[in-house]
């Protein structure tokens, strides 16, 4: 399981350590993509080929369908760690998702987790935790 807040910098390379809690579960390699709101989306291998099935079944007939697997798939990138425990950022990654050298990498639950530009993701955060009523009432669940 993904969760939790970790705060760390990207070198001038555009290296990033990835928390080792998260390494741990990761593998070897695994792929990050342009996400919403800004942000990167990093999936384990097989939460990228279940996100993968999910994608294929999209209708290609669709416009809104062809842009939204245009997008992702054309972001979609592998990375590996290094020695040390960091990936590298690639460069369009980084410039979509405004990384600069304050990075916030979250949590997504089973097989994935986000990276964020710290100041980005503080904004959101801020925003959602003013309106988390809000937000909550317009879901159908208990807990």
């Amino acid at each position: 399981m993904f969760m939790g807040t970790y705060e760390h910098s990207l070198d001038t390379k555009n290296r990033l350590i990835i928390p080792a809690k998260f390494r741990n579960q990761l593998g070897d390699k695994f792929v990050i993509v342009k996400w919403m709101e800004k942000s990167l989306h990093a999936f384990t291998i097989e939460g990228w080929e279940a996100y993968n099935e999910q994608l294929n079944q999209l209708p290609s007939t669709n416009k809104a369908a062809r842009q939204f697997k245009r997008f992702i798939f054309s972001g979609a990138a592998d990375v590996e760690f290094d020695r040390a425990g960091r990936i590298s950022i690639p460069s369009d990654l980084k410039n979509y998702a405004t990384l600069d050298k304050d990075v916030v990498i979250i949590g997504g639950g089973e097989a994935s987790f986000e990276i964020w530009d710290a100041q980005t993701f503080k904004a959101y955060n801020d925003d959602t935790a003013n309106n988390f009523d809000e937000i909550v009432d317009d879901f159908d669940f208990d807990i």
